[in-house]
């Protein structure tokens, strides 16, 4: 059988492990809210279990690059395995940056385009009916969307771009977090924040501020203070500034939603916790999120040797903002994790004994909090690549890929595709993935645990 065969064949099977697909389940008429460190919904706890598919949008554009039909296939697939939860890009923006998504919700002038927008009311009317809820991210301090470091550029009329061998790290990283000091430059970003907030779904006719549907508003992905300990110290003020007043202006247009930052947690801040702790001073919930790899606890080619590093640091960083998390008074959701394949492979037909043995351990520390009663309510695994497949044999994105079938997965274009997102193929993950969905209820009893079964 040659590799499309073996492929079609692993999807049939997956599909049949986590049918039946197309179920929609009942819209929930009420809002997320806080309470202490728990979420509620309905009167019922909700404890998020959750996937990134930043993309939603994209695929629910009706454009040469969109694919309702796909969306809504990868939507039942995840909700087939007891996904509630969607962390989503409603913003993107086009500018000069090397690796920057195209299109974007913002042109390179700053103008709206409305295409896209009108993707983000599909996607978003989608998930309203299968009772899911969507964390809607603003910003990125990443390039892969364009992010602070275009609108730096909109404001400036320079930048820089990510892995610039003439400008090594952290200089991308200090340079983004000259946004929180440049009044234009957040300005634009205050624009995108009111022209979402107030928008009306054209669709279902649903002011967004409305809608129950969205679980949060996130400012951005991974807002950093810098990346040197000097630029964190030097733009620590401005930072908390950006995260208090755009934290405010959301509670004015949107008083029913929480609203989160989207920060890696203490990494962001070089582990300095007192940074960390300030700037979710005004935000209703902590974020974590862990990145063995990336990070150096692992070697891809050494997975094996190099776990007990992996799992002794993974434990001390879900420890550590725990305690973080039960300081404020404020649930704490791992929002992002991702683990390679075995030989950090890309190809959905390798195995990925060790990205397994990884998402157990999150599962884990997230099942024993709920147990508990701790303050970890949920977790979002990075990323779902669905039936999205690489174009080319060297697993890279090329211009023109985004209109072909199947053309976005959860690794963004700048990324190899495959690194990190979970395929519609992978079998045993995904029934780890139901299977700890299945056990959102531990810890609950009487009326609280009727109500999270309902």
């Amino acid at each position: 059988m040659d590799r499309r065969g073996l492929v079609a064949t692993a999807a049939a099977s997956a599909l049949a492990a986590c049918a039946p697909l197309g179920r929609l389940a009942p819209p929930a008429s009420g809002f997320v809210r806080r309470s202490g460190t728990s979420f509620a919904r309905d009167g019922a706890p909700y404890r998020p279990v959750g996937a990134n598919m930043w993309y939603a949008a994209w695929l629910g554009a009706d454009a040469p690059y969109g694919d309702r039909a796909r969306l809504r296939r990868e939507l039942d697939r995840l909700a087939a395995i007891g996904i509630d939860n969607l962390r989503i890009m409603a913003s993107g923006e086009e500018g000069p940056l090397r690796n920057s998504i195209k299109p974007g919700f913002t042109r390179p002038d700053g103008s709206p385009n409305e295409v896209l927008f009108a993707g983000l009311d599909f996607a978003m009317t989608e998930i309203a009916r299968r009772g899911m809820t969507a964390v809607l991210v603003l910003s990125n301090f990443w390039e892969w969307s364009g992010g602070l470091q275009t609108l730096l550029w909109r404001s400036r009329g320079r930048y820089m771009d990510m892995n610039d061998p003439a400008q090594p790290w952290p200089a991308f990283a200090d340079s983004t977090a000259e946004f929180y000091a440049d009044r234009r430059a957040r300005g634009f970003f205050a624009e995108h924040l009111e022209r979402v907030a107030t928008r009306t779904n054209t669709i279902t006719g649903t002011p967004y501020a409305r809608d129950p549907a969205v679980f949060a508003w996130q400012l951005a992905n991974e807002p950093r203070p810098g990346g040197s300990d000097a630029a964190i110290a030097r733009n620590a003020e401005a930072y908390h500034d950006w995260i208090d007043a755009s934290a405010a202006r959301l509670r004015q247009l949107a008083p029913d939603h929480l609203v989160s930052l989207g920060q890696e947690g203490t990494h962001a801040a070089n582990g300095q916790e007192p940074v960390a702790l300030r700037a979710h001073r005004d935000i209703d919930y902590l974020t974590a999120h862990i990145w063995p790899l990336v990070w150096g606890w692992a070697k891809g080619s050494d997975l094996a040797g190099t776990w007990s590093n992996v799992e002794t640091r993974t434990r001390a960083y879900l420890d550590a903002h725990a305690r973080l998390a039960s300081t404020l008074g404020k649930p704490l959701v791992v929002e992002e994790f991702g683990f390679p394949r075995d030989g950090e492979a890309y190809s959905p037909l390798a195995s990925a004994v060790w990205r397994q043995r990884f998402y157990r351990l999150i599962h884990g520390a997230v099942e024993d909090s709920w147990r508990s009663g701790g303050p970890i309510a949920g977790s979002a695994f990075w990323a779902w690549n669905g039936e999205a497949r690489a174009a080319h044999p060297d697993a890279r994105f090329r211009d023109g890929d985004n209109l072909q079938p199947g053309g976005y997965m959860g690794d963004p274009p700048h990324e190899p595709q495959g690194w990190f997102g979970i395929f519609d193929t992978d079998v045993a993950l995904l029934g780890d993935i139901r299977a700890h969905a299945a056990r959102r209820c531990l810890g609950l009893s009487g009326g609280a645990l009727a109500a999270c079964r309902a």
